[in-house]
């Protein structure tokens, strides 16, 4: 049986001998055997192998090995390698037995003293001169085999041989960036050389990127995924004690380049191009940089424009630019390899760097006379350029034509003393700077002056009096001064002393708060007793102050309430609804009275807007309705008594809804509509009525009459079996109003009467319980179609008849009898 396998195969059903042959076993399966005697009475027990017998041929010594070199010499060493036998004897190799004999002796020793395997072995501690032969022998299970063919005769002695180097490269190697690169070669040379790999004269060193692998006659250095570092010079030098050699390589491990350096150097601006500038990559990735690509960008949009990609100095001009825009410019550097990363400047505005210069302030005047004024200026913005003059205009305030007052320069002097002016006419003065770009825009006009000689202060004001007066105020009137002192009066300052005290008060603050020649004074304490005095202002000061005569007493004037009626408050008022209603009154009296609006004795609507002045009150409703109409009053009171008028407001609208529709006298093809005028005619006459008529299967409704005045209609052509609902609205000059409607459908049929009694009854079967019945149709069915029969039974000698059932055909079975 096989080894892995646990059923027994017989091999030979008779054998008479001691031993046996098995045929058909295979090569290099393990089997076991067994063995069991056997005669007339039967079979004794089975005999087994005790361990598994692999099946292969016979094992022999193995074969000589082969090959036998000799693979270095020094003086007092020797190294040899060899080539396993071509056959093994039929079992693995367990060692090999190294021999050397000496030139001159007959017998060789063995080298080895331990068991070796190893195809390479050196010999040391020889005599430098000794020359010795060589053999090696295999050795398995069985036994040593045959020794291998012997070496020549090897003398101990150190063999010199410069180095030689092949390199598998040139003087040049260029390298894109993330690439692979390897420099090989194969060298030789006694004893073997020590090979060194330099970079720009620093030793390469293994890394994750760099490998070096160096054998016997190969060298070799790799680099993975190469970057811009990795350029440079690279050397390999192969070095032994009788000499040495280089080999070089230049190596360009290429890239697109780095940006351009910044800053974007803005050399020239003006209003519709610029002049850029900046500074070569740091790197050009190996490659000469073949040209710069230029684009352009309004700060406010996203759409980069080009401008140039041919450059290849390192300036550029920026043409079509809008001015008053904000730009940025984007330039890239571009080689064989690719385009870099963008510089980018800040955003610039395209404008003019030097310009005429700005427009000085408005300019004042002082110093005025009757023939001349000084304009005196604050220095503007100079555009980047030296002012070298100023330009000083005048023109009167009605002309339009502006005029220089000198041809001389004004420089540089902030100031001019302008002569040859017309008394009494009046004038106005504007500025402009001048530099070598040009002249710039004018300043504001100055305020406008008189020539004339400077003025004096004005003489009092004439007849101050107090002319009316509250419980809290005084109103206090006056004439102008005689004397104006040559200077336009600007205004009145009034202030008042109570009666007892020394300090006067303020009324008024400021002159231009009291342009006019009356004034009322506010804030004063009922009952008290003040004094009042004005004085008048010019630009010169103020005047003397003018006395009330008599000391005035704080009180109410009583005067009874007056209503003076605008024309929206005539006795009755008509406005379109949707419209707005104002009602509107002067009131006077004193103290101002109370005010209070009603509609008929009610509060208005919250809609109403009212108003009350000092003056007067209104009333205002926007948006109208009909409801808005009414009576309104306007009631005013103080304790002087009060006053009332009212008006009658008339909103004028669309008519109401027609009232009461009725629909009578139907027929098949028409009927007949009344109705009752709408409680409310919206204001104005009912013109005419709307009568329309919708199928209740249709959508749409159909007139039937729109100029219909009476409150009636025959509504005709209607289609014998159709449901109808009918409407009708009325109409005045301002609109249709809203329609009334029949509340359910009204069919087109003639008046319905009942049938007449059928024909020609008779019984076709009696039974003991039961009588079949037949009749005919009756001559008229009363303008419908007939839906049933009711049938009924009376027994004989009986008053009442007793219903029997409704049937729809002409017969019938009556049953129970």
């Amino acid at each position: 049986r096989e080894s892995d396998h646990r059923a027994w195969t017989p091999v030979s059903y008779t054998v008479t001998r001691q031993n046996a042959t098995v045929q058909g076993l295979t090569e290099g399966k393990a089997y076991f055997f067994r063995i069991a005697a056997e005669n007339i009475i039967g079979m004794g027990p089975f005999t087994e192998t005790t361990k598994e017998i692999v099946i292969r041929d016979p094992i022999t010594v193995p074969d000589r090995p082969e090959d036998l070199e000799v693979k270095a010499v020094t003086k007092n060493s020797v190294t040899l390698t060899w080539n396993p036998p071509k056959y093994d004897g039929g079992s693995d190799i367990t060692m090999y037995v190294l021999e050397s004999r000496l030139i001159g002796k007959e017998k060789f020793h063995k080298v080895t003293k331990e068991k070796m395997l190893d195809r390479k072995y050196t010999i040391e501690g020889l005599k430098e001169g000794d020359t010795y032969e060589y053999r090696v022998s295999a050795c398995n299970i069985v036994g040593q085999g045959k020794p291998s063919f012997c070496t020549k005769p090897i003398t101990c002695k150190d063999e010199i041989a410069p180095p030689t180097l092949d390199l598998d490269f040139r003087d040049k190697l260029i390298v894109r960036v993330g690439e692979a690169f390897s420099l090989t070669g194969r060298y030789s040379g006694k004893p073997a050389p020590k090979v060194t790999w330099l970079k720009d004269d620093i030793v390469v060193k293994e890394n994750d990127r760099t490998k070096i692998k160096t054998t016997p006659t190969t060298l070799c250095l790799g680099v993975l995924k190469s970057v811009r570092e990795d350029s440079g010079k690279y050397c390999v030098t192969v070095e032994n004690s009788t000499g040495s050699r280089k080999g070089f390589c230049q190596v360009n491990v290429v890239d697109r380049p780095s940006p351009p350096v910044g800053p974007v150097i803005f050399d020239e601006v003006h209003k519709d191009h610029m002049v850029v500038s900046w500074k070569p990559p740091l790197d050009d990735g190996g490659s000469e940089i073949t040209n710069y690509i230029v684009e352009k960008k309004d700060a406010h949009r996203d759409l980069w424009m080009p401008v140039t990609s041919a450059t290849v100095k390192t300036t550029c001009k920026i043409p079509k630019l809008l001015e008053g825009r904000e730009y940025q410019i984007r330039i890239y550097a571009e080689n064989l390899y690719g385009i870099s990363d963008p510089l980018i400047s800040d955003e610039m505005k395209a404008k003019d760097r030097f310009r005429v210069p700005d427009a000085p302030e408005q300019p004042i005047i002082k110093d005025v006379t009757k023939d001349s004024a000084v304009v005196v200026w604050n220095k503007p913005y100079d555009g980047g350029k030296p002012i070298t003059n100023y330009i000083v205009e005048k023109k009167e305030t009605m002309a339009t034509r502006w005029v220089r007052v000198t041809k001389d320069p004004i420089f540089p002097g902030t100031q001019f003393k302008v002569p040859d002016l017309l008394e009494g006419c009046q004038y106005e003065f504007r500025v402009s700077a001048e530099n070598e770009i040009g002249v710039g825009d004018p300043s504001p006009p100055s305020k406008p002056i008189f020539a004339r000689d400077p003025i004096a202060k004005p003489s009092p004001p004439v007849n101050p009096e107090a002319v009316d007066k509250t419980k809290n105020s005084v109103d206090l009137s006056w004439q102008p001064p005689r004397h104006d002192g040559n200077g336009k009066i600007i205004g009145y300052l009034i202030e008042y002393q109570k009666v007892g005290d020394e300090d006067w008060k303020k009324a008024n603050l400021t002159a231009d708060s009291c342009p006019e020649t009356k004034y009322k004074v506010t804030g004063l304490t009922e009952g008290l007793t003040y004094k009042f005095r004005v004085k008048a202002v010019n630009a010169a000061g103020e005047s003397e102050p003018a006395h009330v005569p008599d000391p005035v007493e704080v009180k109410d004037r009583l005067e009874p309430p007056e209503l003076i009626l605008d024309a929206n408050m005539a006795r009755e008022q008509h406005v379109k609804a949707g419209d707005t209603l104002r009602l509107s009154a002067v009131i006077k009296g004193v103290p101002f009275p109370k005010v209070s609006w009603k509609k008929e004795d009610r509060e208005v609507s919250p809609k109403a807007d009212i108003e009350v002045t000092g003056v007067g009150s209104k009333l205002e409703i926007r948006n109208t309705v009909h409801e808005d109409g009414g009576i309104y009053s306007l009631t005013v009171e103080n304790p002087a008594g009060s006053k009332t008028v009212s008006v009658k407001v008339v909103v004028l609208d669309k008519p109401g809804p027609p009232r009461n529709l009725q629909v009578s006298d139907v027929r098949s093809d028409s009927c007949y509509l009344t109705w009752m005028e709408p409680e409310d005619d919206g204001g104005s006459v009912i013109t005419n009525y709307v009568v329309e008529r919708k199928d209740v299967a249709s959508a749409q409704w159909v007139a039937i009459s729109s100029s219909s005045k009476k409150r009636s209609h025959m509504a005709k052509y209607l289609m014998e079996g159709i449901q109808y609902l009918f409407r009708v609205a009325a109409e005045n000059q301002f609109g249709r109003g809203p329609y009334v409607e029949t509340l359910k459908p009204i069919k087109a049929i003639d008046p319905l009467h009942p049938p007449g009694p059928p024909k020609n009854l008779h019984h076709v079967d009696v039974d003991k319980t039961e009588v079949s019945l037949v009749w005919n149709r009756p001559d008229r069915d009363g303008g419908a179609e007939i839906t049933g029969y009711l049938v009924e039974y009376q027994e004989d000698g009986a008053d009442e008849w007793t219903k029997f059932q409704t049937v729809p055909m002409l017969d019938c079975v009556v049953t129970g009898l």
